[in-house]
């Protein structure tokens, strides 16, 4: 139960990153899915914990040096 508020909340700070703030900063992540819609869906998919710790690993190599590209959030029977 405090797993799904912990990501309900989550899930809305991020909506309202992408609606509020991330059309100012413009286009600036290298991956796809962005940052931010890889970060929800490892929280959708994973819970608070796991998800949580996939983003926040995602964003540490949203930087130049890492070549970016495609990366899917893995699976729960890849993990």
């Amino acid at each position: 139960m405090i797993n799904k508020v912990i990501v309900y909340v989550l899930t809305k700070l991020i909506m309202i990153y992408k609606f509020l703030l991330s059309p100012w900063m413009g286009n600036s992540c290298r991956f796809t899915p962005t940052c931010s819609t890889y970060m929800q869906t490892a929280l959708e998919e994973h819970g608070a914990l796991k998800g949580t710790y996939l983003g926040l690993k995602r964003i540490c190599r949203c930087n130049p040096l890492f070549d970016g590209g495609i990366d899917p959030v893995p699976s729960k029977d890849k993990l």
